[in-house]
């Protein structure tokens, strides 16, 4: 969360692909360090460190996509960069356990044994070399002044290259001066802010706790309960490659309402039906078709501000999600210790399904006419109130 906002700033002052490099250094410098470190504050802190790092390069992945990309191609470049994310997890996941198992294996080592972690971790480090020496290939974006590539933009056009604050023909915006924020309008900025953070409140009660919930409901073995969050992605995967097919029949607002509405009953069949293979079916709908959402809303959200404006959106979504977990997880705590494991659990889902409802009918309401009206896609859309 801390890190969000002087990321943003950074990469409005720098380019976002100096802060790129600087986040995946940062994460890589502290995998690294893990590898040898055995005190307790040493490893929080290293810790602590990859945090900023993941969090630098995934705020300013979404601007740097969208200033590197022109407004036809964004539903598919966003929905392939998320599908890609996805199949990496798994694939890693299934590697690292892989390597896991032989080194523990030809070393004797017992399956959770620090020597097996430190393996994975010099992988992670050599994986995040190599991110170093791809982002090193990428040109330059740093801000500069006016050059005959700005000279060209037409006025009305959406803004594809360098950050548009190098624009002196541009109105002065509404800045946070003493945070080097810059906002031009705060009531669009709070509607593209809100229902995202109402679906982070309801997702924070129960997507980190889904293993305890279906292994305390049905007793699954470590195994069975992988191969049901393994079935997810792939489901996830799909969902999210087709995604950019609907937005093209009924826009990236359209699209995102319709698989938003469509998941919210999976999310009642996940939380109360008693028969194992329902939970695993609505578990997998549920998450593929809220997860095929997300690169619409990115994009979608990028497209509705200016370019000098993007950073500072992309971290401003970053920290309200992770607010909305911190909040949630909190909350689904004191279920827990008050309710016990069933009354909390339906409380939980109750309320997840409150929140998704509520999220996507603001959504609805707010930009349904956002994406048909003069300017859109340009940043310079005006919403009515």
């Amino acid at each position: 969360m801390l890190v969000a906002f002087p990321a943003s700033v950074a990469s409005d002052r720098f380019g976002r692909r100096a802060i790129l490099i600087a986040g995946v250094l940062a994460a890589t410098l502290a995998t690294g360090g893990l590898i040898f470190a055995s005190s307790p504050l040493l490893i929080l802190a290293l810790v602590a460190l990859l945090a900023v790092g993941q969090q630098a390069f995934g705020v300013v992945t979404v601007p740097f996509l969208t200033e590197h990309s022109r407004r036809e191609h964004r539903a598919e470049l966003f929905s392939v960069q998320y599908a890609m994310s996805t199949v990496t997890s798994v694939g890693a996941a299934i590697l690292g356990g892989l390597v896991a198992a032989v080194a523990a294996s030809a070393w004797g080592l017992q399956s959770n044994d620090p020597g097996v972690y430190r393996i994975l971790l010099v992988l992670m480090v050599v994986f995040g070399a190599l991110g170093i020496v791809a982002l090193l290939r990428l040109r330059d974006d740093r801000p500069r002044r006016r050059t005959a590539r700005t000279d060209e933009q037409r006025p009305g056009d959406a803004w594809t290259g360098e950050p548009i604050s190098s624009r002196p023909d541009l109105e002065r915006p509404r800045t946070l001066s003493r945070l080097g924020l810059v906002v031009h309008d705060r009531r669009l900025f709070a509607k593209l802010l809100i229902p995202g953070f109402l679906t982070s409140l309801g997702a924070g009660q129960v997507i980190p706790f889904l293993n305890v919930f279906i292994e305390g409901k049905f007793h699954l073995s470590l195994a069975s309960l992988n191969l049901v969050f393994a079935i997810s992605a792939l489901g996830t995967t799909i969902a999210i490659l087709l995604q950019p097919l609907l937005a093209r029949r009924v826009g990236k607002v359209g699209s995102v309402v319709v698989v938003q509405s469509a998941s919210i009953p999976f999310i009642l069949v996940l939380g109360f039906s008693p028969i194992l293979w329902t939970v695993v079916l609505a578990l997998t709908v549920r998450n593929s078709l809220m997860n095929a959402g997300s690169p619409m809303v990115n994009a979608f959200s990028q497209e509705m501000v200016r370019g000098d404006e993007r950073a500072t959106l992309a971290a401003a979504q970053s920290l309200l999600w992770s607010l909305g977990w911190i909040i949630a997880g909190i909350w689904y705590s004191v279920l827990q210790a008050t309710l016990g494991f069933e009354l909390g659990y339906t409380v939980n889902f109750i309320t997840i399904t409150a929140f998704y409802t509520l999220a996507t009918v603001l959504y609805w309401v707010w930009f349904r006419d956002a994406e048909r009206a003069p300017g859109a896609g340009s940043g310079r859309v005006s919403l009515a109130r």
